[in-house]
């Protein structure tokens, strides 16, 4: 039992140390956030045309309800 607890206190004084430096800019700077890691938060992409999976997914499937939506208006005419 023993070694159990001097595994875990020096994996907690390890680890704890880490995650500050790890979060420095979230916990120490004034107005701290998490850096914006997604697709849509990258200028470059943005600037190619790149998107996100979900985007692209939501956008070809609004596209391919409009073009039902339309195939069965003119259907009914």
């Amino acid at each position: 039992m023993k070694l159990f607890w001097t595994t875990f206190l020096l994996a907690a004084v390890l680890l704890v140390p880490l995650v500050l430096l790890m979060g420095y800019r979230v916990f120490f700077t004034k107005n701290g956030r998490f850096p914006n890691t997604h697709v849509s938060g990258s200028a470059a992409l943005r600037k190619k045309g790149i998107g996100c999976v979900q985007s692209q997914d939501r956008e070809a499937r609004r596209e391919i309800l409009q073009e039902s939506e339309f195939k069965k208006q003119t259907n009914n005419q």
